[in-house]
Order: C-alpha cells, then sequence, then structure tokens
C-alpha cells in the first residue's frame, strides 16, 4: 500500500515539475502528438531549433527526448522568433545569412547553437533569421 501512494506521488511531482517548467512569460505552447520530434515542431511551428531548446531547459533535454502529452513553450514574451529557415543540404550560414538579408554576426547571436568558428549547421535544423537579436 505505501509503495503505490510513494509511487502515485512521484509520479504527480514529476507532473507538476513540467508544469513549473514552462516560463510564465510564454506566449505560444503546444502538446506533444505522436510523432512529434524537435525538428518537426521548429519547422510546423516557426521557431528555431536553438529557441525550442532555450526557452524548455528543464523540459527538454539535449537528446530532445518528448514526451506524449506534454506541454512545451515555442516562444516567450519579447524573445520570440519567428522568421526562420529550415536548413537544406549544400546551404551554408553565408547563403542563408545573404538570402535573409542579415549579417551572419546577427544569425550566430539568434542561433548560439551554430558554432561561430565553423559555421556547421545540419540539414533539418530551423534557423531564426530575424533581422532583429532576440539572445
Amino acid at each position: 500500500m505505501q509503495t503505490s501512494f510513494f509511487t502515485r506521488l512521484a509520479a504527480l511531482a514529476a507532473l507538476a515539475s513540467v508544469v513549473v517548467a514552462i516560463p510564465s512569460d510564454c506566449t505560444r505552447k503546444i502538446t506533444i502528438k505522436p510523432g512529434d520530434t524537435c525538428a518537426t515542431i521548429s519547422a510546423q511551428h516557426k521557431v528555431s531549433t536553438y529557441q525550442l531548446m532555450n526557452v524548455n531547459t528543464g523540459i527538454i533535454n539535449t537528446a530532445c527526448d518528448l514526451h506524449l502529452g506534454e506541454e512545451i513553450c515555442l516562444g516567450i514574451k519579447g524573445k520570440d522568433c519567428t522568421d526562420v529557415h529550415v536548413v537544406k543540404e549544400g546551404d551554408t550560414v553565408y547563403d542563408i545569412s545573404q538570402a535573409a538579408g542579415i549579417s551572419s554576426t546577427t544569425l550566430y547571436a539568434n542561433n548560439k547553437n551554430v558554432d561561430s568558428s565553423t559555421g556547421f549547421i545540419i540539414p533539418g535544423e530551423v534557423l531564426c533569421i530575424s533581422s532583429h537579436i532576440y539572445y
């Protein structure tokens, strides 16, 4: 009987921590559905890969393990870049920034997951291409 109680208590605590982890100034939220991945969510909802991970610290780990029914934040007030580009095979930081009309410095500032010394990007990754610096 005690094991059941403590198991339920632990499950409730885990749920409560997810709710608490969503920023109070979150302006866009979604609930994870079957087949969702960080890449598909980023592309479908116009949120950069970096932003998705950054605003969900403590909810989404670096491996992007998502849990069905879990609610995640897409953007927070004042830091919600919806001008995005889905990286395609052969894209370079220079090409993307030129096409967007921004400097590579601005692109790197908004996408801190991209190493500015190498410019390494991965097809499917979603980058913020706004001229406004959010991060």
